[in-house]
């Protein structure tokens, strides 16, 4: 009943125009990898990305991630089915993101000076 309760208050943000393929999920484990979370969610579709948040002072994860699906329907399926579920031991919770909240980290270096 609480799958169904889920289901039903999610699925029309699930597909609408402002959300992305993109979850949300807190409470991952301080051990928790891009890796060990790709596996996990790997099988409700196909991850295109995990991006663990780091805590820079300590060098481990804050306790958040995003990850990317290749489509909202596969992202709709790990909502369900993964809310409130184990994952490396730690009870994780997972939201839906809207589109384009999640800038992920730019990996091409900055240059200094103008726009020449």
């Amino acid at each position: 009943m609480l799958n169904h309760f889920l289901y039903r208050s999610y699925t029309p943000f699930l597909f609408s125009r402002s959300f992305s393929s993109t979850l949300f999920v807190k409470g991952i484990s301080f051990s928790s990898t891009e890796e060990t979370l790709t596996q996990a969610f790997s099988q409700y579709g196909q991850v295109l990305r995990v991006d663990v948040i780091m805590d820079k002072i300590r060098c481990r994860p804050k306790g958040i991630a995003y990850v990317t699906f290749s489509s909202k329907e596969e992202a709709g399926k790990a909502l369900l089915e993964l809310n409130g579920r184990l994952v490396d031991g730690r009870v994780v919770i997972l939201d839906i993101t809207k589109a384009g909240k999640h800038n992920p980290p730019d990996t091409k270096p900055k240059h200094a000076g103008g726009d020449s």
